[in-house]
């Protein structure tokens, strides 16, 4: 970690408030934070922050878990960020690099004012994927090939095959020095083996950059031509390279073109030479002769100006005479050939780029006659040599873009498998491992450089989890390179160097070329020790609870065989005893023995309600269909009586419901289930105002939702839950019998066949009291209704 910048390092970083920030202006502050790809906080002088999406992703933090921004990072990088924030509040912006949670390499905060009282802290980090690399060369067209110290090819990419014109079988494990490659120079030349680049660049330890090379391209049977970079390769503490990275691309193309281009210039040139557009003559002294026809036809001068030779040279461009007319008395004196470009004005004013050539022509004795010339318009050789140069810088230009991206992606890879938390391997078409990064070679004791180039079955995947040999045929790795389908392993094992299995969980990945073809595959491996410690511990409690439900059935046995058989003795006893001293003992006797069979009836019911409680689940028969509206006849007859109550009108209850649908349960549950709710509906009424109870199902996906209203004395908000309690009562037994037990067994069955049970109150004396129980049950698949069938109608008891 570095300390921060001073803000005068940092130009490109202007205060919140200058100009630059006038196109954020007006944007919303939050909508631009969550944008930023980027991790980004946001923090105030106070202390209060805000974290992109990005910035939460990385630093694992969740929103209101963290009350210090400070305390997200590193104890060093905070102290860093403290103090570049304190500058940041000041107005100025500044830089450090900082190393963030759970990374391996610095990443680039950027600190700057971000308006009163604020500042905007942004993280970029570095990262580096081999894979991605590979990628992007083959969508760049660019081929690469990995080879050892031997010059034998470990691994290339999908791209090199194609532009080699060899199938990857051909082309792995073939040397630089096998003589089955035929490779030129540019100028026809043999490129012997031992001179080309990879070979250079193991030997020399120097990277070779752009080296032209022709070869043969056995599936089109022609010659190719590449450029060729070769980038040698060393492990660290060594001295020699152990491999070379050797990137190539194919520009044949482009040699044709600028073949072509040269060809076609060589063209123009012999054309415009044969059709000069001015042929003139001079004497020996270099005046024109009179009667040049062409000259007056492209300049318009008239014999009077051109004969005058200041006059003539008013014809060429300003800037060209003193130049044309030096070179022109050199030439008369040496008496050479005259070749010479200047601009030279057309009759219509305009200037026009040319080329003059005159030979002299001698007499006998040597001396010069006169001269013949020629002026050519030389402006479409101009404009093909301006288009091929800006061709030229164009094809430089993509060549060096696409250089910059191929190692911006590298570096990129590297750093992403490095910090990779899963191991991750490559293999090639033959299940030869081609890369592996460090967790993998953690996970299983090996050094990476062990790893490549191995058989990967052979040397990690050989075994079964109890030792026996693992064919490599049914591997499903080895399937995926066969067939190309992904592959998901959630328990697999690989071995350790050490010679123990390590339980992994896998997904493999084929690799295709541009035709489809498989060409290797990306085996990504966790460690799941952890998980099958926890799946051990899980069964452990699993055994431990069914061992529980064996001590509770036996519970339940006691209760209603041994504990009622003393309660039976004792309440048969009672009431012999009453009725053998009826009438003979006095008052506080008669009461007290009344208090005794009052409490064997309540203690007789509270066994009973609790064998109920205990049972509940513990069929073993399968759901079946069941109409609620048959259900709720069964329930009206069940609480007839109590419905009845003193056979006046005023004291009769009123049950109707309206339950059309059918459920998937178990029926002997449903029964107390509805009798319990009614019931309790029936108990807790309103004083000197009749019962009235209504009872409705609708579906609602997958379930069917019931509800059961009344119009009772309802049920305090803090006790809405507790109802629901084993033993608990809210009024006393004298005022309301009961064991509190009822709502226990009802919570237990509707949870017992997946539903939910609550309850919806308004106690006394609000004018709208009452109660209304919800649960739901799982509905019974839909089917057609049968013909004719209306909506079914309403019941009531």
């Amino acid at each position: 970690m570095s300390a921060p910048a001073d803000a005068a390092d940092v130009p490109d970083l202007p205060p919140a408030d200058t100009a630059s920030a006038a196109p954020f202006a007006d944007a919303d502050a939050a909508a631009l934070l969550s944008a930023l790809p980027d991790p980004t906080v946001w923090v105030r002088a106070d202390g209060q922050f805000t974290l992109n999406a990005a910035a939460r992703e990385r630093l694992g933090a969740v929103d209101g878990q963290v009350n210090n921004w400070t305390a997200l990072f590193l104890p060093e990088a905070a102290q860093a960020l403290r103090n570049a924030m304190a500058l940041a509040l000041k107005g100025e912006a500044s830089r450090l690099s900082v190393t963030m949670p759970g990374a391996v390499a610095p990443a680039l905060a950027t600190i700057t004012p971000a308006g009163p009282g604020a500042a905007l802290l942004h993280f970029r980090e570095s990262h580096d994927p081999l894979e991605v690399a590979l990628e992007i060369m083959d969508s760049l067209g660019l081929g690469m090939t990995v080879q050892g110290a031997d010059t034998q090819i470990l691994h290339a990419n999908a791209s090199a095959p194609a532009i080699l014109g060899l199938s990857p079988e051909q082309l792995h494990g073939r040397s630089s020095l096998d003589p089955r490659w035929q490779a030129i120079h540019p100028d026809g030349s043999d490129f012997p083996g031992d001179t080309h680049p990879s070979v250079q660049a193991l030997r020399t330890g120097q990277t070779l950059l752009e080296v032209p090379m022709g070869v043969f391209h056995p599936s089109t049977g022609e010659w190719r031509w590449l450029e060729v970079t070769a980038i040698p390769r060393r492990a660290p503490g060594m001295e020699h390279p152990e491999q070379v990275t050797t990137v190539f691309a194919d520009v044949t193309e482009r040699r044709r073109t600028r073949e072509a281009l040269r060809r076609s210039e060589q063209r123009f040139r012999s054309l415009v030479e044969a059709t000069a557009q001015i042929v003139f003559t001079t004497d020996a002294q270099g005046m024109f002769h009179p009667g040049q026809a062409d000259w007056e036809v492209f300049t318009g001068q008239t014999p009077e100006q051109y004969l005058n030779p200041q006059k003539a040279l008013e014809a060429i461009h300003p800037e060209d005479r003193d130049q044309t007319a030096r070179a022109w008395a050199e030439i008369l004196d040496s008496g050479q050939v005259y070749h010479l470009e200047h601009r030279l004005r057309r009759a219509d004013g305009v200037y026009v780029p040319m080329q003059i050539r005159a030979v002299p022509l001698r007499n006998g004795d040597g001396s010069v006659r006169e001269w013949v010339g020629t002026y050519t318009d030389i402006s479409a050789v101009r404009e093909a040599e301006a288009a091929l140069k800006a061709l030229n810088a164009e094809l430089e230009g993509r060549v060096a873009v696409r250089t910059q991206e191929l190692a911006d992606v590298t570096r990129f890879s590297t750093l992403l498998l490095t910090a990779a938390g899963e191991g991750v391997f490559g293999l090639d078409a033959s299940g030869r491992t081609t890369f592996a990064n460090p967790a993998a070679a953690r996970l299983l004791g090996y050094s990476v450089e062990r790893l490549i180039g191995s058989h990967q079955h052979s040397l990690i995947h050989h075994s079964h989890p109890d030792g026996t040999h693992y064919p490599v045929t049914e591997c499903p790795i080895h399937q995926t390179l066969q067939d190309g389908e992904t592959r998901r392993l959630e328990h697999d094992v690989l071995w350790h160097a050490q010679g123990h299995p390590v339980p992994v969980s896998s997904v493999v990945t084929p690799m295709r070329s541009n035709t489809g073809q498989v060409t290797g595959a990306v085996l990504m491996v966790r460690d799941i020790t952890e998980r099958l410690r926890a799946q051990a511990q899980l069964q452990d409690a699993i055994a431990d609870l069914e061992r529980s439900n064996t001590d509770l059935e036996q519970f339940a046995y006691i209760a209603s065989h041994d504990l009622q058989e003393p309660l039976r003795t004792l309440g048969s006893y009672a009431e012999l005893l009453g009725r053998r001293y009826e009438g003979q003992l006095d008052e506080r006797a008669t009461l007290y023995l009344g208090f005794m069979q009052d409490a064997v009836k309540r203690m007789r019911g509270l066994i009973h309600d609790l064998l109920e409680f205990s049972r509940v689940g513990r069929g073993e028969s399968a759901p079946t269909l069941l109409a609620l509206d048959t259900a709720m006849r069964a329930t009206a007859h069940s609480v007839s009586a109590t419905l009845e109550g003193d056979g006046t009108p005023e004291g009769r209850a009123i049950l109707d419901w309206d339950t059309p649908h059918t459920v998937l349960a178990h029926a002997p549950l449903i029964a107390p289930l509805l009798t319990n709710l009614i019931g309790n509906a029936l108990k807790f009424t309103t004083p000197g105002q009749p019962a009235r109870v209504r009872v409705e199902s609708r579906r609602e996906g997958e379930m069917i939702h019931v509800t059961v209203q009344d119009n009772g004395i309802g049920v305090a908000p803090e006790y809405q839950e507790r109802v629901f309690d084993i033993f608990q009562r809210l009024h006393r037994r004298e005022d309301y019998a009961g064991n509190g037990m009822g709502l226990a067994i009802c919570r237990k069955i509707v949870e017992h066949h997946g539903g939910t049970l609550w309850l919806e109150s308004t106690p006394l004396p609000a004018p709208d009291h009452g109660s209304t129980f919800h649960f739901t049950l799982p509905a019974a698949p839909e089917q057609s209704p049968p013909p004719h069938s209306g909506p079914p109608e309403p019941h009531h008891a």
